[in-house]
């Protein structure tokens, strides 16, 4: 498929969560998923073991069961500390608490819509992390996280490129089992690490968003 014409720095600026400007009725031919995959698979990874693993859920009622154990999450993170929607009730400065509430808005639609979204993303490691334990179980948390998570935002960087939005979401992790179950993974073996929504989106572009002052993140030498 053809790329739209953009910019590396572009790219990596306007890569959005995309939520309510995702088409909901459009199908995604298959060969474009796996043309964004054959992207994803040249990231690195620790060693270079590549053993990650992608469940790509095309089929409606295991997206529909997939979207009801996310529903079920969503009720519980709403009334979490530290939700989008608790920073929101918290945050006193004006255009950030704005932002907020937008961003609350917009993952409250994909929740409701989650179902409609033509394709599932589900990246996977070999695994179950939690059993990582000891002194240098950072260690291994961060090699492990560290192998998947740049493959999966290279596949929707990839997408973003091929006029796909996407949205990393992981509250149906709450239910893992469950949804292991539904997607035949075999759970005691293989520990899920996000569900990436995953569609054409509306409109001709994205812009960068607000964001903190460079200042408040970056520390030179030092905390």
């Amino acid at each position: 498929m053809t790329k739209n014409s953009i910019s590396g720095d572009e790219l990596l600026t306007t890569t959005r969560a995309v939520r309510k400007r995702l088409q909901l009725d459009k199908t995604i031919p298959e060969e474009l998923i796996n043309e964004c995959f054959e992207i994803a698979l040249q990231a690195p990874t620790g060693g270079n073991a590549q053993s990650w693993q992608f469940v790509v859920v095309y089929d409606a009622k295991k997206r529909a069961a997939l979207a009801d154990l996310y529903r079920k999450a969503w009720s519980r993170y709403k009334q979490s500390p530290g939700s989008v929607f608790d920073l929101a009730e918290k945050e006193t400065e004006n255009k950030r608490k704005d932002q907020l509430v937008r961003v609350g808005e917009s993952a409250d639609y994909l929740v409701e819509n989650l179902h409609r979204v033509p394709v599932h993303v589900i990246p996977c490691v070999t695994g179950r992390v939690e059993k990582l334990s000891g002194s240098f179980a950072s260690v291994g948390l961060a090699s492990i996280y560290g192998s998947i998570i740049p493959a999966t935002w290279s596949f929707m960087l990839a997408g973003r490129a091929r006029g796909l939005g996407t949205c990393w979401t992981t509250a149906h992790l709450m239910y893992e089992k469950e949804a292991a179950e539904i997607l035949e993974i075999p759970y005691d073996k293989v520990t899920q690490i996000a569900l990436i929504a995953t569609a054409f989106f509306k409109g001709e572009g994205f812009k960068p968003a607000l964001r903190k002052p460079l200042e408040t993140a970056l520390h030179i030498n030092k905390w």
